[in-house]
């Protein structure tokens, strides 16, 4: 059934529009045209002067409504997730695995799979985030269970068949030859919990790795003389860095610093999301430690930062009131780009004709009115 969205303020992606509709098919836009060429009779929805933008993606979602993906690899976890982050303007995720035995890799997979064929709203891949990562650089991972890629463990990242797969590695631990294996499987290889240098870096780079996790936060430093994966990353042009901008895990001025070094359009907002968004309780347990969530900040007792607080539609916020960015640029950052990385820039990220009909309505101060998932809003 075709309807078409009134009476608001539209941000494409490309550009914004006054005096203009979005035109819903399905699951899809049928087209973003001026109100006066709609045609006769269509079912109009208005927006009341609100601004429509396109969904936010967030590539880096542990666990949300007050449950986190490690404890309950399943569809019920990727359904509460999905819906406490949806109130914040994600209309597409990839729920993230931290580092987990192989056998729960597997079930977080099926998971994923599963919901995928049950579409359910915003599910479109996993990130899976370790367990071949560096004990050096750990985080809050558990070090206990890193290990090394072997065969069965390629064959395990690589069985996602419908949806996209993204895996955090540390690339000093694996063979160029390995992260080449993934990316020709249609894997997304990026970077982070890592002790790589600049060389080591730059080496996956040409094997294939295109992206960085969480930038700055558990990698190697830019230095004088030893540029590090961060001095890698920001000089390399084509790869993509994930930032986490909640005001503690990077200082607005290194942030500005990198945005301003990178390449436009590698940018990309995550939030590390753990259980506490969208839930009243702000605290949980991993790894058998308890991690509090005080005035946005996730640590442990000891004060190591453990995930975030963040939800997608702060991250904007913040990136136009901490960084100064122009509010189509840090929408972008949080919807196109990600969708690029992954290889998903033909059907989210924008509304323009062919995309899926997945966008979200805000307030003046970026407050989620209503969202769209393939066409299917939160409210009517």
């Amino acid at each position: 059934m075709t309807s078409a969205l009134v009476n608001g303020r539209i941000f494409t992606g490309n550009e914004w529009l006054d005096g203009h509709a979005v035109v819903i098919d399905g699951k899809h836009i049928h087209g973003v045209l001026p109100v006066a060429e709609l045609p006769e009779g269509i079912e109009q929805t208005d927006l009341n002067g609100m601004t429509l933008l396109p969904g936010l993606f967030d590539t880096q979602v542990n666990g949300g409504g007050g449950v986190l993906f490690n404890d309950a690899p399943t569809v019920d976890t990727l359904r509460k997730i999905g819906e406490a982050h949806r109130l914040f303007g994600t209309t597409a995720l990839l729920p993230t695995l931290i580092s987990d035995d192989l056998s729960v890799v597997e079930k977080a997979i099926a998971a994923v799979a599963q919901a995928i064929d049950e579409q359910v709203p915003g599910i479109v891949g996993v990130h899976l985030e370790g367990p071949f990562l560096n004990p050096a650089r750990k985080g809050v991972h558990n070090a206990e269970k890193f290990r090394t890629i072997d065969e069965a463990a390629f064959a395990l990242l690589t069985s996602l068949k419908r949806g996209k797969t993204l895996v955090t590695l540390a690339p000093e631990l694996t063979t160029p030859e390995m992260i080449h294996r993934l990316v020709n499987a249609g894997v997304t290889v990026a970077a982070g919990h890592s002790a790589a240098d600049y060389e080591q870096t730059k080496t996956a780079l040409a094997a294939g790795l295109s992206s960085f996790t969480h930038l700055f936060n558990a990698m190697t430093p830019l230095t004088s003389r030893e540029p590090g994966m961060i001095g890698a990353a920001l000089e390399h042009a084509d790869s993509y860095c994930g930032i986490i901008v909640d005001g503690y895990h990077v200082h607005p001025a290194a942030l500005k610093v990198a945005l301003a070094a990178k390449a436009r359009g590698k940018m990309v907002l995550v939030t590390d999301a753990m259980p506490t968004v969208g839930a009243v309780n702000k605290e949980f347990v991993l790894n058998g430690e308890v991690i509090r969530s005080e005035n946005g900040r996730c640590a442990t007792a000891t004060g190591t930062l453990a995930g975030s607080d963040l939800d997608m539609l702060s991250a904007v916020r913040n990136s136009v009131s901490m960084l100064g960015m122009e509010l189509g640029e840090a929408v972008r950052m949080a919807s196109l780009y990600p969708a690029a990385m992954v290889g998903l820039e033909k059907e989210l990220g924008l509304l323009k004709p062919g995309y899926k009909a997945s966008m979200i309505l805000v307030d003046e101060n970026l407050n989620l009115i209503n969202s769209w998932i393939d066409g299917k809003p939160l409210r009517h």
